[in-house]
């Protein structure tokens, strides 16, 4: 079985893969470390995983996982891919953008996708229906505008997303909530409905933390997987044993 590890700017997903791609377990965890995830050891026959972080890689970590598994890959830009990549600087390209790319053309082959993670950061990434990862976009997510707003005008209140969003503002706290909100909706629509006049059979992929939150507040149609980066880190560690 493989286990997977996605490590992100605030938590850290944990996954066990079985056959045929199945997801058998998962768990988020806040701190990550050894202790937490030897449980996954002692319940399941763990022989190969992978690791992808956005973070600076932990030594104790890797040299965990480097010894209690027969196969290790720590994800970096030298790992091979099962896709070709035109992005013209590949190390500094984030390690999760690949992965989501590489898991929608997994459950999609030879489609034109669009992949857009809604995290920390809201990405968009391109790829053609003949496996080239184009290139992607990179703007700030939800939260992270939230706290700007906060930050750098010091008279607006820090506020969180709401269900119910007004279409215009009746209050300093809606005018943020509308704004932000309703102002990457029409961001992520705007995408896509440029996108589908080159590529008229796109597919979109949603995906991160906030992608449920958007995906009901979005016109088009859509795929919201949130497990999108370990399905593709799955894929790129069953890519590489295979190889």
């Amino acid at each position: 079985m493989n286990l997977i590890i996605e490590q992100g700017n605030t938590s850290t997903k944990v996954a066990v893969y079985g056959k045929q791609g199945c997801m058998e377990a998962s768990q988020v965890y806040k701190d990550f470390s050894p202790r937490v995830v030897a449980s996954f050891f002692e319940e399941y026959d763990l022989r190969q995983g992978i690791m992808s972080t956005v973070i600076e890689p932990d030594d104790e970590l890797l040299a965990f996982f480097n010894d209690r598994l027969p196969y290790f890959i720590f994800f970096d830009e030298n790992t091979p891919v099962p896709i070709s990549i035109q992005y013209q600087t590949p190390q500094t390209l984030g390690k999760d953008r690949l992965a989501a790319v590489v898991g929608a053309n997994y459950l999609k082959p030879g489609k034109n996708i669009l992949v857009i993670d809604a995290g920390t950061a809201i990405t968009y990434e391109l790829i053609d229906a003949s496996g080239a990862y184009l290139g992607g976009n990179i703007s700030p997510g939800m939260t992270t505008r939230f706290k700007a707003l906060n930050r750098y005008a010091s008279k607006l209140p820090l506020v969180q997303e709401a269900e119910d969003i007004p279409q215009i503002g009746y209050s300093t706290k809606t005018a943020i909530q509308a704004g932000v909100v309703k102002g990457i909706t029409y961001e992520m629509e705007g995408y896509i409905e440029d996108l589908r006049r080159e590529y008229p059979s796109l597919l979109v992929f949603l995906t991160g933390g906030n992608s449920f939150y958007f995906e009901r507040r979005l016109k088009n149609t859509i795929f919201a997987d949130i497990n999108l980066v370990l399905t593709g880190l799955n894929r790129i560690l069953e890519y590489n044993v295979e190889n």
